[in-house]
């Protein structure tokens, strides 16, 4: 037995004096008894051995046993009940680690041989289990008593391309514990790497009765150098301005010289010396990618010099395309929309967009299939033929840019998204000369970058009803300023001002450029398609379509989706490190590149100290942080609850025996030859 908060006791045994001392007190009343006159009686002192009787003892004894119960109970005592809630007999836990960094040297197969020696703890009548861990924790046996099954399971085990989490096997063998109601005996080999360890060590906690052995296949610090990151574009529009940029690290290792290769389709097409400092990084950068039009694959690779040659490449996609091109529709006469847009569009590094400028009265036969999206400028009303086709494309997929300029105010509604119009504002009210941006969602990809459009001022901007609509931004008078509608599978963004100098000096802003660009980006689909991602990343194949298949290859060719999957899977996970081609529902087709996680790169093992104090968490409960638990969850059992219970028993028990002395007090008060009999039997 214990008690989480002891103080309570010291105080409750000092409480417990006060009954005592007050009935002390009570020894000196006496009842008065009449008597016609004490002029012939002498002082004396009453006996000392009668001056030290109590009287009212099982009155005091309910008083004091009242104290020492909320005393005891306030303490909050507790019983342990491992032994008492888990059966005799224990579940032997065979964890083995697969992440990436056990293909270091022959880490894995000494793992396998040291969790398949531990199946000699298995006992006559016990069972055992066989878990292998990276990201996630997969069970591959089931508790049985049939060794030779668990032999079959941790022989099977293969590395994979995740990281290892340990707090993730914590979590599964708390669970695996209030399942069994068991004791359980934990063999995990593993590395013991600190890049394992989250971030709380709260979630590390284990079960109740869970004790922990970690079998340790590394010996101290593995030196390493690998590709930590690449930086590549994602299209290819002008070879010559597009560039590769690569980080190389070493963990753990020496001053080195490197040799860095740049590799696309299996073929080296660069070369750069890098000099890699103590256990530190090193940049290198290769300034142009010729390649063909089309998809390709490509590396970043180092010279092999350690025992982890896996992440001695990094993958990366490339796609070598045209720019795409935008339709830019404008009131006839007003050139100067274009220009600022125009402008926008090619000081940025590898937009990758070409702008075909079109006055608005004779866009009528465009063919809006060929565009990546639409821009109409200082919207005017529109032909009600093109205007229709606009809406069924929008909500086909398409996306238009609708800007409200001094050309707007005879709008009645705005075109395509159709939202209300309401009014044009010239000035603010209070005659200020300009409105401000006063709120903007920055976590819109379209808003990357714009730092909340910081001193722009605002001339005139049209009053639009968003209801309904993601409004992204609003000026000092609370009227929209962007605002962004879903039509279908496709959206159209509403910009309340023009995008020249007129109505705003927006386009005297560094952040014109970034909304210009990323708003590119964002309509035509950019920012939803992935590239290149890291392994256990989960890719939309779905994104908006409807009724459409999917379908995901890997580099030899093998579909990786069953024909049920292809219509229902929403998301596909990247299992491990290569290439895919992804077609999604909508029809789309890009190739995306998977890598490791890097954190694995860095062989550093955990502190034996921390892992002390891991494998002490299966007895003693951490009792704070994410992964911690509740006295009585962890083995322990409070019974403060029947202290206070027995506390209220012994209050009423009080109650009564005092109302009956009182009753018995007032009684001898009126007789008083009963009264001398009571005091002098010391009653």
């Amino acid at each position: 037995m214990g008690f989480l908060a002891p103080w309570f006791i010291g105080a409750g045994v000092l409480a417990a004096g006060l009954p005592i001392w007050l009935h002390l007190l009570r020894k000196y009343r006496t009842t008065p008894l009449p008597f016609s006159s004490l002029m012939f009686f002498d002082k004396r002192p009453q006996s000392s051995v009668k001056h030290r009787r109590l009287r009212y003892l099982l009155l005091m004894s309910l008083r004091i046993a009242l104290l020492l119960l909320l005393a005891f109970a306030f303490a909050r005592p507790f019983l342990s009940r491992a032994s008492g809630t888990f059966g005799g007999r224990r579940l032997l836990v065979i964890a083995v680690d697969r992440s990436f960094s056990m293909r270091t040297r022959d880490r894995l197969a000494r793992a396998k041989e040291q969790a398949i020696g531990a199946l000699s703890r298995l006992g006559a009548g016990e069972r055992g289990e066989v878990l292998a861990l990276d990201s996630q924790v997969e069970v591959l046996a089931q508790p049985t008593d049939d060794a030779s099954q668990l032999r079959a399971a941790i022989q099977s085990i293969a590395p994979t391309d995740r990281r290892s989490s340990y707090a993730e096997l914590a979590r599964n063998l708390r669970a695996i514990a209030e399942a069994t109601r068991m004791p359980l005996e934990v063999h995990f080999a593993t590395d013991a790497q600190k890049t394992s360890m989250p971030p709380a060590f709260g979630d590390l906690q284990l079960g109740p009765a869970t004790e922990l052995v970690i079998d340790s296949v590394a010996s101290g610090t593995e030196p390493n150098w690998g590709v930590e990151s690449v930086s590549a574009p994602a299209h290819i529009y002008d070879p010559k301005r597009s560039r590769v940029q690569a980080t190389i690290a070493g963990y753990g290792t020496n001053a080195a010289h490197r040799t860095v290769s740049l590799v696309v389709d299996g073929r080296v097409v660069g070369t750069r010396d890098v000099d890699v400092p103590v256990n530190g990084r090193a940049a290198v950068e290769f300034p142009s990618l010729e390649s063909p039009y089309g998809f390709h694959r490509g590396e970043v690779r180092i010279d092999s010099a350690d025992h982890l040659k896996q992440d001695d490449s990094f993958p990366f996609s490339i796609e070598r395309t045209d720019p795409r091109r935008v339709l830019f529709l404008y009131p006839s006469g007003s050139t100067r929309a274009p220009f600022y847009y125009r402008t926008a569009l090619e000081s940025a590094e590898n937009a990758g967009f070409a702008l075909d400028v079109v006055p608005a009265e004779d866009a009528s036969g465009a063919v809006l299939s060929k565009f990546a999206f639409v821009v109409i400028a200082d919207a005017r009303p529109l032909n009600a033929d093109l205007e229709q086709r606009l809406r069924a494309w929008v909500n086909a997929g398409g996306a238009v840019l609708v800007t409200l300029g001094p050309e707007s105010a005879a709008l009645a509604h705005v075109p395509v998204s159709g939202e209300p119009v309401q009014g044009t504002r010239y000035s603010p009210p209070e005659g200020e000369r300009f409105r401000t941006v006063d709120d903007a969602d920055q976590q819109h990809p379209a808003l990357k970058d714009t730092n909340r459009f910081a001193g722009v001022e605002f001339y005139q901007s049209v009053r639009i009803d968003a209801t309904g609509d993601h409004v992204l931004a609003r000026l000092s008078d609370g009227s929209p300023l962007i605002a962004e509608k879903q039509m279908g599978a496709g959206r159209v963004i509403v910009f309340t001002s023009g995008l020249d100098n007129v109505a705003n000096d927006l386009p005297l802003h560094a952040s014109f450029v970034p909304f210009v660009v990323e708003t590119a980006r964002y309509l035509a689909g950019d920012q939803q398609r992935v590239t290149n991602v890291a392994v256990g990343a989960a890719l939309d194949l779905h994104r908006g379509a409807h009724g459409g298949a999917a379908d995901v290859i890997d580099v030899t060719g093998h579909h990786l989706l069953t024909l049920a999957e292809a219509t229902t899977a929403r998301v596909y996970t990247i299992p491990a490190e290569g290439f895919y081609e992804i077609h999604d529902a909508a029809g789309k087709v890009w190739l995306v590149a998977a890598h490791a996680d890097r954190a694995e790169s860095d062989l550093t093992p955990a502190s034996p100290d921390t892992l002390a104090l891991w494998r002490e968490t299966g007895r003693a409960p951490v009792s704070a942080g994410p992964g911690a638990q509740s006295v009585e969850s962890s083995g322990k059992l409070e019974f403060w609850r029947w202290l206070l219970l027995l506390a209220v028993i012994a209050l009423l028990a009080e109650s009564l025996v005092a109302s009956r002395y009182l009753a018995t007090e007032k009684e001898l008060q009126h007789e008083p030859d009963r009264a001398a009999q009571f005091i002098s039997a010391g009653r």
